[in-house]
């Protein structure tokens, strides 16, 4: 063995041992795959990513996504040892509480993870996104002469993602958009927790991918590095296709008794079978989280001073890019700091007051167009429904391999991908949104709740919105997924109930820079309220407040989101009329209101008023905790019905009649003792 072959093989085999002692330290973790494909980690960060380590951050560097993500310690390994700021006690400290080593790679937590990962796939749409996002940016800004954006992205897929839908979803909406900056490197070692892939994997993955339209490329071996180098350039040397790099490996490589065996994939390998790993690597087996100073040298300093001069490099092309374009320069440092342009909202239309009004996604699709005229890097799609959801930039074109300066994404129908791959852009600093119906909103729930996680500031558009959606039937009438959307932690839901509400909406959501947020918009038209007769609309910031009050200290207090706030206002009238005190709430966002002071929830909803009613059109899970266990909700505990749309509202009970039924029934349960008969 020759020097060099030497010190690549020392590198590789000590982020192999990291990843056995960081694992079994910490009696937890997936040792298998880390040892695997420690030629892969070596690889990618010793040869072939540009970026550096002491700017996690430069716009300009490659990205590599570990989809996989239980093989967290085959990156953790990398990264420290490619000088980022990841010391090694942070090493021994893996999966432990509060450390930078969490168990499955988190955004945010460890310099240079680029994303969360762990559910399976979910990587995979990630990086799709990133790739769609590094294309627009290099369309919008790169002049000639100056290139300031020219990056590529890796994935690392294991064979549970293969197995996963959203990788599919991904991988055909990646090749039909010939996103060629794009390298996805495919562990296929054929195992899985429950045994051989083959108990229930018989895919010819090649030709699968043949067929996405990706370049396919396969490694027999990766621990021959030549070949695994061989494959890498052949992968980045360009063509019109995203690239698929197949490498055979054999899960828990070395271990004497479990290699390229289930029992290698996640649990720790126990100390004999470390020692007997470290002799077949030629590793001292006394020596635990070892690093020999030729790969501190050959390793990290040499990737500290190459990213130095790679970020220099290219600072100093921006620098001048600035000089010869500075309104871009100025947009680009904007968008890098996830701010947006002072007059971003200037054209946000103020609706008047109309009984006939519009559908909140109609109104939705107004806004969104004066924002995006103003906030270049808005850019998003719908699952075949732009159309019905009016999520379409006006003149921002379609999204494609000879059109990568348009803003419009045709994500076909794939729910899942399309929210995987928002996560991506998100991550890339640009501004997206995806848009569907509620209902589906099912298919989209993993990648929801990633970007809540990663608190990225994603707008999911989501129309029909509830029962009634109407003729379309149970299917497509979404009654459980607002209640089980609010339970996400660090998502804001949005009903608004009108035009105006919507407005006030995206101005929120686009100040909102840390966490995702989603609007639940109307089929059907609402009243666009007059504002000079009840509370403006500006409320919204609050999540809830009062719209339309009382003299006095009221019966009774009606509740409602979305289209159900304008039925609450007619309940009010026919009450009013009979000498009832009653307050309407507008409820848009409950965690919004949730995150106000105690004094603004009690004044909104005094505690001295029991008699509460609340109204949506979807289940009654949740609003408890507003109308008490006095109160009473008017709500959808069942599935819909396949009817014109005022019929079924009728037939749940959906009526002025009903509600001030119930809010009668309500104020006499609630009465004190000796009060006034009702």
């Amino acid at each position: 063995m020759d020097r060099q072959a030497g010190i690549e093989k020392l590198c590789i085999d000590t982020i192999r041992t990291l990843a056995m002692d960081a694992i079994q330290q910490a009696n937890s973790g997936h040792p298998g795959a880390a040892m695997a494909l420690a030629p892969v980690a070596y690889a990618l960060y010793g040869r072939y990513l540009r970026f550096d380590p002491a700017d996690p951050d430069w716009p300009n560097r490659d990205r590599f996504v570990l989809s996989a993500g239980h093989a967290s310690m085959l990156l953790y390994g990398a990264l420290h040892l490619s000088g980022y700021e990841l010391s090694l006690d942070e090493i021994k400290n893996f999966r432990q509480l509060h450390s930078r080593t969490p168990g499955h790679p988190e955004y945010g937590v460890a310099p240079g993870v680029e994303t969360t990962t762990g559910p399976l796939g979910q990587g995979a749409g990630n990086s799709v996104g990133m790739a769609v996002a590094e294309k627009w940016l290099a369309a919008y800004f790169n002049r000639p002469g100056h290139e300031i954006v020219n990056y590529r992205i890796f994935a690392l897929l294991g064979d549970g993602c293969m197995m996963e839908g959203v990788t599919a979803e991904a991988a055909s909406l990646a090749g039909h958009l010939g996103l060629n900056n794009l390298v996805w490197i495919y562990d296929n070692n054929g195992i899985t927790i429950d045994g051989p892939t083959s108990i229930a994997y018989s895919d010819d993955v090649a030709q699968r991918f043949e067929a996405y339209g990706w370049r396919v490329h396969q490694v027999k071996d990766v621990n021959d590095f030549e070949a695994l180098c061989v494959g890498l350039d052949w992968a980045i040397a360009g063509s019109e296709r995203p690239a698929l790099l197949m490498v055979d490996s054999v899960i828990g490589y070395g271990a004497p008794t479990r290699a390229g065996k289930s029992k290698a994939h996640g649990e720790p390998l126990g100390e004999d079978e470390i020692i007997g790993a470290k002799k077949h690597y030629g590793w001292d087996p006394g020596k635990k989280f070892f690093i020999p100073d030729a790969v501190r040298t050959h390793l990290t300093e040499r990737c500290q001073s190459r990213g130095r001069s790679l970020r220099g490099e290219w600072q100093a092309g921006f620098d001048a890019y600035a000089r010869e374009h500075p309104d871009l320069a100025e947009q680009w440092r904007i968008m890098q700091r996830g701010q947006l342009p002072s007059d971003w909202d200037k054209d946000v239309p103020a609706f008047e007051a109309d009984a006939k009004g519009l559908a909140t996604r109609a109104s939705s699709g107004k806004v969104l167009g004066t924002i995006a005229a103003r906030v270049p890097w808005i850019m998003g799609g719908a699952a075949d429904l732009a159309a019905s959801t009016k999520t379409r930039i006006a003149d921002g074109g379609d999204f494609a391999k000879d059109a990568w300066d348009a803003r419009n994404i045709n994500f076909g129908v794939r729910e899942h991908a399309m929210a995987a791959v928002a996560n991506g852009m998100a991550l890339s600093k640009l501004r997206p949104y995806a848009s569907s119906f509620l209902t589906f909103t099912d298919y989209c729930r993993p990648s929801i709740r990633l970007a809540a996680m990663m608190k990225l500031p994603v707008v999911y558009i989501f129309t029909h919105d509830s029962i009634g959606v109407g003729e379309d039937g149970p299917t497509h009438q979404p009654v459980e997924h607002l209640a089980a959307l609010r339970a996400v932690p660090g998502l804001d839901v949005y009903r608004p109930c009108d035009a105006n509400e919507v407005a006030e909406v995206w101005r929120l959501v686009m100040r909102t820079s840390q966490g995702p947020a989603l609007m639940a918009l109307s089929r059907q038209s609402l009243p666009t309220l007059d504002r000079s007769r009840y509370r403006s609309s500006g409320g919204v910031a609050r999540g809830a407040y009062v719209l339309a009050d009382c003299d006095g200290r009221p019966d009774v207090i009606i509740l409602g989101s979305g289209s159900e706030v304008h039925l609450c206002l007619q309940a009010q009238d026919r009450l009013t009329a009979e000498g009832v005190r009653v307050r309407v709430v507008s409820m848009p966002c409950w965690e919004r209101f949730e995150r106000q002071e105690s004094d603004y929830r009690e004044l909104v909803l005094p505690s001295e008023v029991q008699a509460r009613v609340a109204v949506e059109a979807g289940v009654t899970f949740g609003w408890h905790r507003y109308v008490g266990l006095k109160g009473a909700v008017v709500g959808v505990d069942a599935f819909g019905e396949s009817a014109p749309a005022e019929k079924i509202m009728k037939h749940f009970g959906f009526t002025t009649e009903h509600v001030v039924a119930v809010c009668r029934e309500v104020m006499r349960r609630t009465a004190p003792a000796g009060g006034p008969s009702l």
